[in-house]
Order: C-alpha cells, then sequence, then structure tokens
C-alpha cells in the first residue's frame, strides 16, 4: 500500500519546527520518527499515531480513530487516524501533539 503524499506533507508542515524529524518508509507507509523514535505514519487515506496507552481508550472514542491491529494482535498505544477526520488545523495539531507528547517520555 502506497502512502499518500498529501498526508505526508501535512505531518511535514505540522512537524516543521519540531527537531529530530526524520523519515523512514516503514509499514506500507512513511513513518516520521522524532529522536530516533517512531511518532507519527502516513498512509495510503489514514494516519498513525504512537500515543501513551493511557490514553488510547480515550483516544479511539474519537471520531475516526480505531486501534492498530497488525497479524490479529491489537496495539495499545498505537491508533490509525482516517483523512477523512482530519479537516482543520486543529484536528491536525491534537494528534500531532498527543504523539509528540508521548514521544518525549520514550
Amino acid at each position: 500500500m502506497a502512502y499518500s503524499e498529501e498526508l505526508a506533507n501535512k505531518l511535514r508542515k505540522a512537524l516543521d519546527k519540531q527537531k529530530g524529524v526524520t523519515e523512514k518508509k516503514m509499514f506500507g507507509g512513511l513513518a516520521f520518527m522524532v529522536n530516533e523514535k517512531m511518532c507519527l505514519t502516513a498512509g495510503a487515506d489514514r494516519i498513525m499515531c504512537r500515543i501513551d496507552p493511557a490514553l488510547h481508550q480515550a483516544a479511539i472514542a474519537r471520531k475516526g480513530c480505531t486501534t492498530v491491529i497488525m497479524g490479529g494482535k491489537e496495539y495499545k498505544g498505537y491508533v490509525h487516524v482516517t483523512a477523512d477526520s482530519l479537516h482543520t488545523k486543529a484536528d491536525w495539531d491534537y494528534w500531532v501533539n498527543l504523539a509528540l507528547d508521548f514521544n518525549k517520555t520514550l
């Protein structure tokens, strides 16, 4: 699965002032590593955020957000957010900041 260049560019813009950001192709998408730790990814029609597992249940209650499932296993602390639920800067800021906040604890 190819990733959306539009989603990748929006993540680049959201992370443009963040230090220590690198990009790496993985999981069929484009991962944004912050301080060498996976933080966010751009997929074909969604982004993935690595968040505090303690906030997982509250996150998946939000519109367009689901738990990441790989190989039949649910990954608490990893969520997908659909592109069609990311309409405003506030929507983007919410998810990017949630991922960045957790990244600081790693």
